[in-house]
Formats: C-alpha cells, structure tokens, sequence
C-alpha cells in the first residue's frame, strides 16, 4: 500500500499560499491596500482589523485614504498604523487618513529584496517539514509491514516530487516579487 500524498499535499498548497498572502502585505512602492491588512487597531478594547472598521481607498499610485465609519475610531487607526512596521507617517486631517508612499531608494528596495528571500526560505523550510512527516510515516508503516521496501521507495519519491514541485513555486513567487520591487 503506497502512501496517500493527498494530505501532505494540502498542507504544502497552504504553506505556498500563507507565503504568497504574506508578500501581499509587503511595501513595493505602489499604494496597495493589502499592506494594511495584519494592522489590528484598538476598537472599543479589543484589536480590530482595520478593513472591519473603515473604508480603504487606493486615492491614486502612492497614496491610500482611510475612512472610519465610526470617526471616534480614527485615533486608535492612527495609532495603529505608527505603532506598525509600514513605516509611513499617517495624516489625520479629522475626517480621514491619508498614507502617502514615498518613491522606494534603491538601499529599500535591496532590504525588502532580503525580507523576501527571508520569507522564501522560511516557507521552503515549511515545505521540508511537511516532507520530513510525510517521510517518518512511510518509515512506521514500513516499520509495521503495511508497506513494501518498493512501496516504501515509491511513496518516498511520491513525496520528493512533490516537495520539489511546491519548493520550486516559491522560488517562482520568490523572483517574481523581487523583480516588481526592484522594477518601481
């Protein structure tokens, strides 16, 4: 009986996609939206993401408008958004949040290139997790004789080509973001 890689499969898929969800969130010059989107503000004591509690606009390429529905609220999304790693001054002109992105130096754009291969890497070792249990559960079923030494070896190689199929798609994330930020 060859192992069943549907499982192990899955898990990768949501690895390459919690990799790519996370680079959405990434700064790459360009007013976008989705830099806000792991940004909590503090609403009526508990962290709220700031898209449950305003409007966010793309107001042209480099700048983002924020608009509370509940303009008491807006203070606590100033205060979140200074208290974040984006690294932009937002101003509060009362009615609502302007975040303007200053064109990218070339030193920024190089750190953001780290930060991604940072993160590529990072997945890619979440990938070979999935891998290592897919592979410690050919050795116990092997172990327990439901699984052949060929078998075994099959389900082996099953799991290798599949490791190298979604370690392969974060490279491809991996360069295609990076060619963006270094292109603005």
């Amino acid at each position: 009986m060859k192992l069943d890689t549907r499982e192990f499969e899955e898990k990768m898929k949501k690895s390459v996609n919690a990799y790519a969800d996370n680079l959405s969130t990434i700064r790459a010059g360009r007013a976008n939206p989705d830099v806000l989107k792991k940004i909590n503000a503090d609403y009526y004591g508990s962290p709220t993401p700031i898209s449950t509690i305003a409007e966010i606009k793309v107001a042209d390429a480099r700048t983002i408008v924020i608009t509370a529905w509940d303009k008491s609220a807006m203070k606590e999304i100033e205060k979140a958004i200074l208290t974040s790693d984006l690294g932009i001054h937002p101003q509060n002109d009362g009615t609502c949040i302007r975040l303007s992105f200053p064109p990218m130096t070339e030193e920024r754009r190089k750190e953001l290139s780290k930060q991604i291969a940072k993160m590529g890497e990072d997945a890619k070792v979440a990938i070979r997790n999935i891998r290592r249990d897919a592979n410690d559960k050919v050795k116990a079923m092997k172990k327990d004789s439901t699984m052949t030494e060929d078998e075994a070896k099959a389900s082996d190689k099953s799991v290798q080509d599949l490791t190298d199929k979604y370690i392969k798609e974060i490279d491809n994330i991996t360069a295609s973001k990076t060619k963006e930020i270094m292109e603005i």
